[in-house]
């Protein structure tokens, strides 16, 4: 299959994904109700993806792309770690507090058997989270801390409770001046937590 009509089938199944995702939950949606929806066949979606676990680890991995991208690159090109941060921290902040994501945490909250929720973590924290770590391991040598604890650092700065308050509905999506104050002063106690 060319790959432009296998990224527009993949855009279709993720799209009947979260469609039933939001409508039924996790257990509700099942790989054959979301090929149906997605006007795909069943054996497609266990072809692609292995099983639904598979397929929303994919969803997960979709939205953290831009993420691991950013990261993957400025370790490439032995990127300043600050800058690295100044450039990635909108992009992940932004991801985090999106629908999909929200969508994603608030059924993996609701489902009992722990599967999405290990999906998330397999496709989203497990990708995400020994990136900054390498990004951040010049800056943890430096102030004699471990490259995993700085990360949580700088993580826990960025975050905070945002993600849980938009996934327990008493916070609005973030407009964007709201990212940016937020990565802003992420960025400044970080520096001076580093100092």
């Amino acid at each position: 299959m060319k790959d432009d009509r296998k990224n527009s089938r993949h855009e279709a199944i993720s799209a009947a994904a979260y469609s039933l995702l939001a409508e039924k939950g996790y257990a509700g949606a099942s790989m054959l109700s979301i090929a149906k929806v997605a006007k795909a066949s069943n054996e497609t979606l266990y072809r692609w993806y292995g099983d639904k676990k598979g397929l929303f680890e994919r969803l997960v991995r979709d939205n953290a792309a831009e993420t691991e991208q950013i990261l993957k690159s400025a370790i490439a090109r032995e990127d300043d770690a600050l800058q690295t941060l100044e450039n990635v921290a909108p992009v992940l902040l932004t991801m985090l507090l999106a629908d999909r994501a929200i969508l994603l945490n608030r059924a993996a909250a609701a489902e009992p058997t722990g599967e999405l929720g290990a999906a998330i973590s397999a496709g989203g924290r497990n990708v995400v989270q020994p990136l900054f770590e390498k990004v951040l391991q010049p800056l943890a040598r430096e102030s004699g801390v471990d490259a995993r604890q700085i990360t949580g650092f700088f993580l826990s700065l960025l975050i905070g409770d945002r993600q849980i308050k938009r996934v327990i509905g008493v916070e609005e999506a973030p407009s964007r001046s709201d990212i940016e104050t937020q990565t802003a002063a992420a960025l400044h106690s970080f520096s001076k937590l580093i100092a």
